[in-house]
Formats: structure tokens, C-alpha cells, sequence
């Protein structure tokens, strides 16, 4: 769903960029650059993308115990 409400500063930065590319790929007649800027304003457009901690990455699942946060690593010197 397309939520046009939502506006922070990574949204209007990847709309901006979005236009500005696209509109460089169609005076340049260049596709690339095009598919480019096609996909920055359909993040944009649809609020979605990773930028600015926007997705959640999981936790670990297994928690540390105390006893084996501090443990003392062996090592050997070499000469």
C-alpha cells in the first residue's frame, strides 16, 4: 500500500535522487542509469529499503553466559 503520509529524510532523499536520475537516463537516452532511477523512486514511492537502519536485523539466538565472556584466550608467542 502506497503510504504518502510517512515522510522522513531518507524518503525524500531517494526520491530526489530517483528523479534526478531518471531524468538524466531519458535526456541521455541511457537505460541503465533508467532502471536505476526507476528503482530508487519505487523505494521511494512504496516507503521500503534498508537505508538509515530501516530493517531489522535479528537477534542472535544464543546469549552469551558471563562466565564465557571473559574467558582467557590461550596464545603462543613466536620469535
Amino acid at each position: 500500500m502506497i503510504d504518502l503520509k510517512n515522510r522522513d529524510v531518507m524518503r525524500i532523499i531517494r526520491l530526489v535522487a530517483g528523479g534526478l536520475v531518471m531524468w538524466s537516463a531519458v535526456v541521455d537516452q541511457q537505460p541503465m542509469p533508467g532502471i536505476l532511477g526507476g528503482l530508487f523512486l519505487m523505494q521511494a514511492i512504496l516507503n521500503v529499503g534498508c537505508a538509515a537502519g530501516g530493517c531489522g536485523v535479528p537477534a542472535p539466538r544464543r546469549s552469551v553466559k558471563p562466565d564465557e565472556a571473559h574467558q582467557d584466550i590461550p596464545y603462543e608467542e613466536i620469535h
